[in-house]
């Protein structure tokens, strides 16, 4: 598992600059409220706004050690692969960097600070610098990882809609070209034909309605996408699958019911019939 490569986001140039301008931030809060190393100690007399820019100074001087390391990471996912164990490393190192940073500034710069263990002032700033890092980082990972998988949440349902859009209207030409009618294809039943002419069947409002155009059966069906559940079933018919309800077996043959009321059985002639039992099959899995 840690072997694996790091997601994108976490060396993406523009999330790093977010994670450290957080990170800071995070550090400035955490080292004025909790005030660890002693540092209010060092100069007791400072007022807080003083304190408060003094302490601002020690942090954004030790964010320079992360803002090293983001570089580094940063020009090195150009050319490789970045693993988990890579990036743990490197975490790892910001911490003790940025411990030893601390460390100095509580052995140097209090006037009783040579009088303290360094070992134990070390320890104390491992600590605290692991929580000034860690708590952000993982905060800052939490929030990447779910604005990742929201934008892939997009993009597949905006696929999926951009997919549907050109299937879910249907559109009717005469034969000259011009278009006549546009049905919703959930809305479509069937396609009769009679002569020279098509009726096209379709729920509107509730109700069966039909509206006819000067053109061949054979014209529509050849001008179907693959991918439409509409199918030529006789010499004289297009089904929706979609609105197939029974599929039966009689001794004229097949016939399919629709979903729709006062609509005929539909029959399936043998000329037919491998064709649309194959679509069927398939569209029916």
């Amino acid at each position: 598992m840690m072997g694996d490569k790091i997601p994108e986001y976490l060396h993406n140039k523009s999330n790093n600059v977010k994670m450290i301008l957080f990170t800071a931030l995070f550090a400035l809060l955490f080292i004025n409220l909790f005030q660890p190393f002693g540092s209010r100690d060092w100069y007791p007399d400072l007022s807080d706004i003083k304190y408060f820019a003094y302490s601002s100074l020690i942090i954004l001087t030790g964010m320079l050690v992360v803002v090293i390391s983001r570089t580094i990471l940063i020009s090195y996912s150009k050319k490789h692969d970045i693993l988990k164990w890579h990036y743990a490393i490197c975490i790892f190192c910001e911490i003790i960097a940025m411990s030893i940073f601390y460390t100095l500034f509580s052995v140097l710069l209090p006037k009783d600070g040579l009088s303290r263990e360094t070992s134990e002032i070390f320890k104390q700033s491992l600590f605290n610098t692991a929580l000034v890092l860690l708590l952000p980082y993982t905060i800052s990972w939490l929030y990447l990882s779910w604005k990742e998988k929201s934008s892939i949440l997009a993009d597949i349902e905006q696929g999926k809609s951009n997919n549907k859009q050109p299937k879910s209207l249907i559109a009717f030409h005469d034969e000259k070209g011009d278009l006549k009618i546009s049905v919703m294809l959930e809305n479509l039943l069937y396609v009769e034909s009679a002569d020279n002419y098509a009726t096209i069947y379709y729920i509107n409002k509730s109700n069966r309605s039909h509206y006819m155009i000067r053109n061949s059966l054979k014209w529509i069906e050849e001008n179907l996408t693959e991918d439409t559940p509409l199918i030529r079933c006789h010499r004289s018919y297009i089904v929706n699958l979609d609105r197939v309800k029974i599929l039966k077996k009689e001794k004229s043959g097949i016939v399919l019911e629709l979903d729709a009321e006062a609509t005929p059985n539909i029959p399936v002639s043998k000329t037919y019939y491998d064709s649309f039992m194959n679509k069927f099959s398939r569209y029916s899995v």
